[in-house]
């Protein structure tokens, strides 16, 4: 049965789920455009039930049950305490939403119970994501649906590719990691991810090019919002793994580097910078 590697389990529970959850506010402002265009494919309907794969600390899951109402019900499933504990410290007492410390890979979860299956860059971690998505293709009924949002490749989003770039000559150049390998980057193939849901049973799949230009770090004054998404890159992310090892020195060399990149984008009380996903759309097969 496919599951989250051990690694991706004991990062996220870690540095990364406390890092996150530090960084949370800002963290789900910079994606809250794209949880709105993937719930606006989705679609969810007053009364419905939604398995929220990956949910972190709760935006999507909040977001969602305010489209189902108090009639309907979201599960939201993450593999890390620490943002689990967040989105359930987070959650007002009379919304219809459970939270669930889990690999949603390998979960038990309720057969046919769900109307959508839900994801807010939560589905690229898996190591064998066909068996991910044919595990949680159970979980839905007949008809049910999924709509995820994903974000494209490393090269295509510049809050990812302009730090890295401008390490070149600080870091020594490593290895380029699997494309496919799990991680943030590993859906960016569109007929990859078409691939995979075709093998797990899926069907009606439709994937669609999502761009934004993302708010990136906050301050009162753009010196102050630039030092923050410095900040926040040098904490979470592709960057924080690169330098986890790096001695002090390289430490202040990147982030001076990644400093003045950052000053050459434009925003004011929060850096603006673009963001490239696909919302994927597909259905679970009627019989």
């Amino acid at each position: 049965m496919a599951k989250q590697s051990a690694d991706q389990v004991g990062d996220w529970n870690g540095q990364s789920g406390e890092r996150w959850v530090a960084n949370q506010a800002r963290l789900d402002a910079m994606v809250s455009v794209f949880g709105q265009a993937s719930i606006e494919a989705a679609a969810p309907m007053t009364g419905e039930r939604v398995l929220d794969v990956g949910c972190g600390a709760g935006a999507s899951s909040l977001a969602l049950a305010a489209r189902v109402g108090a009639g309907g019900q979201v599960l939201g499933v993450d593999i890390s305490v620490p943002l689990i504990r967040r989105a359930r410290a987070l959650a007002p007492q009379d919304t219809p939403v459970l939270y669930q410390v889990g690999d949603a890979s390998s979960a038990e979860l309720p057969e046919g119970a769900f109307d959508i299956l839900f994801s807010r860059f939560g589905v690229m971690f898996f190591d064998d994501p066909t068996a991910a998505f044919a595990h949680m293709r159970r979980a839905l009924r007949p008809g049910g649906r999924v709509a995820f949002v994903c974000w494209r490749g490393a090269a295509e989003n510049d809050w990812v590719r302009l730090p890295m770039g401008a390490l070149t000559g600080i870091l020594p150049p490593s290895a380029l990691p699997d494309p496919e390998a799990p991680g943030p980057f590993s859906f960016g193939d569109r007929g990859r991810v078409a691939r995979i849901l075709t093998a797990a049973g899926f069907t009606d799949i439709v994937i669609t090019p999502f761009d934004a230009s993302v708010p990136f770090g906050e301050g009162e004054t753009r010196d102050a919002a630039i030092d923050d998404a410095v900040k926040m890159t040098l904490e979470v992310g592709p960057l924080s793994r690169a330098l986890a090892d790096q001695p002090d020195d390289i430490h202040a060399r990147a982030s001076a580097a990644v400093r003045a990149t950052f000053a050459s984008l434009p925003g004011e009380g929060s850096l603006m910078i673009d963001g490239a996903a696909w919302i994927v759309m597909a259905r679970n097969p009627s019989s």
